[in-house]
């Protein structure tokens, strides 16, 4: 059976997971990719190179990220949250990609047991002058499901 999951578990797998699926528009056509994320008091953290997704995201706020844990057809669980991108710049984004990669690579020992150390790559890069887009997603609603059979 598929139940529909409090405001509570749907957190909890966004706080779990680490991967998901970023949805937006640009010129009325709808792209999904996937993206690597950071949950953390009702944001979403992310980064990326200057490209498409970005200059979408910059035409039209409105974004979604897709989270699933699947385990087979009757086993699954998943979340969507809805919300608004902001773009991050100086100082900020600096802060935002540090706890991004502390979140991640604890988010990353927690469930897959294995000890990253990429926060050197971020910090290089910007020392380098290299900093990647940093962004946010401000949740504003989000729904989950879940079936056990």
């Amino acid at each position: 059976m598929i139940k529909s999951i409090k405001q509570e578990e749907c957190e909890l797998l966004l706080q779990q997971n680490y991967i998901g699926h970023l949805a937006y528009v640009y010129q009325n056509r709808p792209f999904v990719i996937p993206i690597t994320y950071f949950y953390n008091d009702a944001k979403i953290i992310c980064y990326s190179n200057d490209g498409h997704k970005i200059k979408a995201l910059r035409t039209n706020s409105a974004v979604a990220l897709e989270v699933s844990e699947i385990a087979s057809v009757n086993k699954w669980q998943s979340v969507v949250a809805h919300g608004t991108y902001e773009e991050l710049d100086g100082i900020t984004a600096k802060a935002m990609l540090h706890e991004f990669s502390l979140g991640v690579k604890e988010v990353i020992l927690k469930k897959e047991l294995k000890d990253l150390d990429f926060i050197r790559e971020f910090s290089v890069k910007i020392e380098n002058g290299l900093i990647p887009v940093v962004f946010v997603i401000h949740v504003e609603e989000m729904t989950g499901k879940i079936r056990r059979e």
